[in-house]
């Protein structure tokens, strides 16, 4: 990439912070420190322990999270038609497109800078009204790049402007042009240098982009939470709302890339349902996974919400957040 991007000159000092009142993105990734201890890429951490916090939070509070949505008759009967047979297909590819070690050939990117990108594209996608979809995509397809290629700092935030670029003409009727994707990263990077890279990507993914996310994983298994006699409608949008919140801190976590999408999606539903402390919650059984699999990943999430009591609540509808503070979820 140092061939093919060249260094950006003018780069901000590392450190430096945007004004509260600028649009996020307000300056490049900077250059990271030398890279941590193995162990240490395996903690949880919290999201606002890293500079550019207020880069994220403006993006957040200018778009807050929307309010919990019912499923459709239509979207159950086509559940009912196809979802089975659609969940074996996207579950027996999981597989292939889980990232492995995504960091280990990476002498400039640490997992806190991997941090720190992908908390500000979860701010960008909030932004531009991108769908989850989209961010699991942009995320997915950055991860295994970095597990493929050698990035040089410089062109870090660039590789993930383009991922979200192109994950969002895969799965938006109405994606964000290049432009407005690129006025986030303060005219640092070109038009040119963003088309560089994303055939550089889809040459070295193979044009192999339609990855299984947690997001379809968290649809399929809160659908057949729906199915289930005596469901309650209302603890399922609940719960999913949540879930997705959850799901969303983990994409930004290192930890996290070591779980598969549908291990990830039944731990996050599972841990809505307890702090939400539903009287039906969801049988995690339906994953297929042991149930010492499944509680290692809910007592991980478990410690990554609570690092993140501040922040959580940013990625949640109004409804939830003032029912998880009635039932006192994050003390």
């Amino acid at each position: 990439l140092e061939t093919t991007l060249p260094a950006v000159p003018g780069r901000p000092s590392r450190g430096g912070r945007a004004g509260a009142g600028r649009p996020p993105g307000r300056r490049a990734v900077t250059a990271p420190g030398p890279p941590p201890p193995s162990n240490s890429r395996r903690r949880c951490r919290r999201l606002d322990s890293f500079p550019g916090l207020s880069l994220r939070l403006w993006a957040l509070q200018q778009r807050p999270a929307t309010t919990t949505t019912t499923t459709t008759p239509q979207e159950l009967q086509a559940f009912r038609e196809y979802g089975e047979s659609w969940y074996r297909s996207r579950k027996g590819l999981e597989s292939r497109f889980q990232p492995r070690e995504p960091l280990a050939r990476q002498p400039q990117v640490t997992a806190e800078a991997r941090c720190e990108l992908v908390s500000w594209l979860i701010a960008v996608h909030r932004y531009f009204s991108v769908s989850f979809e989209a961010l699991c995509l942009a995320v997915n397809m950055l991860d295994r790049f970095l597990g493929t290629t050698p990035v040089a700092a410089d062109c870090f935030q660039l590789l993930g402007v383009t991922a979200l670029f192109i994950a969002c003409k895969q799965v938006e009727v109405h994606p964000p042009s290049m432009k407005e994707l690129l006025d986030l990263c303060c005219g640092v990077f070109s038009c040119q240098q963003l088309r560089n890279l994303e055939c550089l990507i889809l040459r070295r993914l193979g044009f192999e982009l339609a990855a299984p996310t947690v997001n379809f994983f968290l649809e399929h298994f809160s659908q057949v939470r729906l199915e289930a006699r005596g469901a309650d409608a209302g603890e399922a949008a609940d719960a999913r709302s949540l879930a997705v919140g959850i799901a969303e801190l983990s994409l930004a976590d290192y930890t996290f890339t070591k779980y598969a999408p549908s291990l990830l999606a039944a731990s996050s539903l599972g841990l809505a349902d307890q702090l939400l402390r539903h009287r039906s919650p969801l049988d995690l059984r339906i994953s297929g996974y042991p149930e010492r699999v499944l509680q290692d990943c809910v007592d991980q999430l478990q410690l990554l919400v609570s690092l993140n009591r501040q922040f959580l609540p940013l990625l949640l509808p109004p409804e939830v957040v003032q029912e998880c503070h009635r039932l006192r979820s994050w003390r």
